[in-house]
């Protein structure tokens, strides 16, 4: 199972970047399919549209997928992506859930990759005294 579930988000992404197009996408989305973003969650039909309206300035975008997990329903893709024309790159941990045979659900996370040291000090161990600490 897990591994037709890989097979599934690797078809999507692979439909995707070969056709650029949504409605070859829109049939491996569940009719019910929800999209999580930070604070925000889209429909099928939202996601579909904000997909789309990105299609054209993120022409040219290179994807280099590093990992892709599967564990029971969910598949989770680690991939590093170079935006267009000198754009900074970005690193992106998609997590999708697969029901039926589609995608279902997923989640995003996405961090500019020349941030990531900067957005660790706080795993640093904090060597100022309890009294300093904030």
């Amino acid at each position: 199972m897990t591994t037709d579930n890989k097979a599934i988000v690797q078809h999507a992404l692979t439909t995707l970047l070969e056709t650029r197009s949504i409605d070859a996408l829109a049939p491996l989305l569940s009719d019910d399919f929800i999209h999580h973003r930070d604070t925000a969650a889209s429909t099928k039909t939202e996601w579909l549209a904000a997909v789309d309206a990105a299609l054209t300035p993120l022409a040219g975008m290179e994807i280099e997928v590093h990992h892709l997990l599967s564990d029971g329903d969910h598949v989770v893709m680690h991939s590093r992506r170079r935006l267009p024309d000198g754009g900074p790159a970005i690193t992106v941990a998609d997590i999708w859930r697969i029901a039926d045979g589609l995608i279902a659900e997923g989640w995003e996370v996405i961090e500019p990759t020349a941030l990531a040291a900067a957005n660790r000090a706080w795993w640093e161990a904090d060597e100022r005294s309890p009294a300093q600490r904030p």
